[in-house]
């Protein structure tokens, strides 16, 4: 399978825009490597949604609705694409309902992580999102480390201040403002203070956050 799909493949240099949003969709899109953004408009500032890394795929939805594209594709790195067509696809999911059956868990993924990023942008304030992210974020690298989830688990989230911002729909500086008065509360860590190179913090023990997002809500709800 693996040698009839290679004829659809393609290389990209970085930046290469693939679509636009609004644009019409007649391919999609599997990432066999280098990293492509998913980007789109809100307001002024265009906003990273995603970065498809090598087994991913994207640009399917465009296809099986016929509707115009919802956001933007950018190659953040040079990458090679397989560039498939919608009869192609569409012959394909026929064919194969192993890849159908990928594609409806993919998508059941992506609207879980689209109802947790609704969830956080509904939140009242900056710091309501913050927390909100980070304990997502914790919970997220739980289950890909297989681990079962404690609240008294120290847990590596590897993002960076931008990825949080893009994720909470916030200024890079407020969520940095945030993440420094946890910081001196000892809820959130820097990864450097562990001695981990790189971007990334810690949090030392998610129980605790809870407890101050909960210390957060109750606020919010009294005016205290």
């Amino acid at each position: 399978m693996v040698d009839a799909l290679e004829r659809f493949a393609r290389d990209f240099k970085a930046g290469t825009v693939l679509f636009e949003e609004g644009q019409p969709g007649d391919f999609m899109y599997v990432v066999q490597s280098g990293d492509v953004e998913i980007r789109r408009q809100v307001g002024e500032t265009e906003r990273v949604l995603a970065i498809m890394a090598p087994g991913e795929f994207f640009g399917e939805m465009a296809i099986l609705n016929s509707r115009p594209r919802s956001a933007t594709a950018v190659c953040k790195t040079a990458a090679k694409l397989l560039v498939i067509e919608g009869k192609t696809f569409e012959a394909m999911l026929r064919a194969r309902p192993e890849i159908a059956l990928r594609i409806i868990k993919s998508l059941a993924t992506r609207l879980e992580s689209a109802n947790q990023h609704v969830e956080l942008l509904l939140l009242p304030t900056a710091n309501h999102r913050v927390v909100q992210c980070l304990r997502q974020l914790a919970e997220e690298q739980m289950q890909l480390a297989g681990a079962h989830f404690s609240s008294g688990t120290a847990i590596l989230v590897p993002k960076g201040l931008e990825d949080i911002a893009s994720r909470v729909g916030l200024p890079t500086h407020e969520v940095a403002e945030v993440i420094e008065q946890l910081h001196g509360s000892r809820l959130v860590l820097y990864a450097a203070d562990a001695g981990i190179d790189g971007d990334g913090f810690i949090v030392p023990e998610v129980g605790r956050l809870l407890e101050f997002l909960e210390f957060l809500n109750l606020k919010d709800r009294f005016g205290a």
